[in-house]
């Protein structure tokens, strides 16, 4: 058991559950996390955060919460929440075959068919990782993603160092084009990090969401995680699926990686780029980019 690990297990034995052993988790890049074997043999899952104490696991729950009452989706129970630990119900690997996808892509399409809201937003700050996700509300869906979802990165070191003025600054116009790229249509429950890592299963199959962003946003913010990040074969399914039940507006496949695009300044900011990120970035603004001189 490492130092990692330790620390884990002694916040878990704080909380009162005696843990024995840790299988650490592979999927994410900001919690210590993993599988935990209590003296009972019972099994739970875990994580916790290094650094001062923050909201994020309390922030987390109620995320959880809303998308299994409001949305009608499965998420495990949140068994204890506090800025040092999080602790839910064991979930299952999900299988990757178009049938888990179609079973998806229903629960996906009912979450953002049956949440349609006035207001972008949520009714707290949340995070997207170790860093703060703003969720004002505001009533323009085109201002809320343009300021919310891609400015709000550029004041980020990571981000401001990675990216030049003109960059920064065609950045700046893709937001101010939103209106003529994005139709206006209304919010509604997003799940917001919904790459395949977030992706479980109970024991009979059902599709299970875990770690959220939650806001009430476009619902291609969703699809975008799913369709600009690794994904396996039968996941075509999910999109053929929920197209037909949605009716979704057309083109949205060309503005998948515009949606992409918070989640690849995020990347950055959590200074995780290993794989191209910022020259992804750079493809997407290049039409609006001005050469100089010009």
């Amino acid at each position: 058991m490492d130092s990692h690990e330790k620390i884990l297990v002694e916040r878990l034995h704080r909380a009162g559950y005696a843990a024995t052993k840790v299988d650490r988790s592979t999927g994410g890049a900001v919690a210590i996390a993993g599988l935990v074997t209590l003296e009972d043999d019972s099994q739970v899952f875990a994580k916790t955060l290094l650094g001062p104490d923050r909201d994020v696991f309390p922030v987390e729950a109620v995320g959880l919460t809303e998308l299994r009452e409001t949305g009608g989706v499965a998420t495990p129970e949140v068994l204890c929440a506090s800025p040092h630990l999080l602790v839910l119900e064991k979930m299952q690997p999900r299988r990757d075959d178009e049938r888990f996808w179609e079973r998806l892509a229903h629960t996906v399409a009912a979450l953002h068919t049956t949440t349609t809201a006035e207001r972008f937003g949520w009714h707290r700050p949340g995070w997207l990782g170790r860093l703060r996700q703003d969720n004002t509300w505001d009533t323009d869906g085109h201002t809320f993603f343009g300021e919310r979802r891609i400015l709000r990165w550029l004041e980020e070191p990571l981000v401001e160092a990675a990216f030049d003025a003109s960059e920064r600054q065609a950045l700046e116009r893709l937001c101010a084009a939103l209106p003529e790229l994005v139709p206006n249509r209304p919010p509604c429950l997003t799940h917001g990090d919904l790459w395949q890592e977030n992706i479980v299963a109970t024991a009979d199959g059902t599709p299970v969401l875990i770690d959220p962003a939650v806001s009430y946003n476009w619902p291609e913010v969703d699809l975008s995680m799913l369709w600009c990040s690794p994904r396996p074969p039968a996941s075509d399914r999910f999109f053929a699926v929920y197209e037909e039940i949605t009716g979704i507006d057309e083109g949205w496949r060309e503005r998948m990686d515009l949606f992409h695009l918070r989640e690849l300044l995020g990347v950055i900011a959590h200074d995780d780029d290993g794989w191209g990120a910022a020259e992804a970035i750079r493809k997407t603004i290049a039409p609006f980019r001005r050469v100089t001189g010009s």
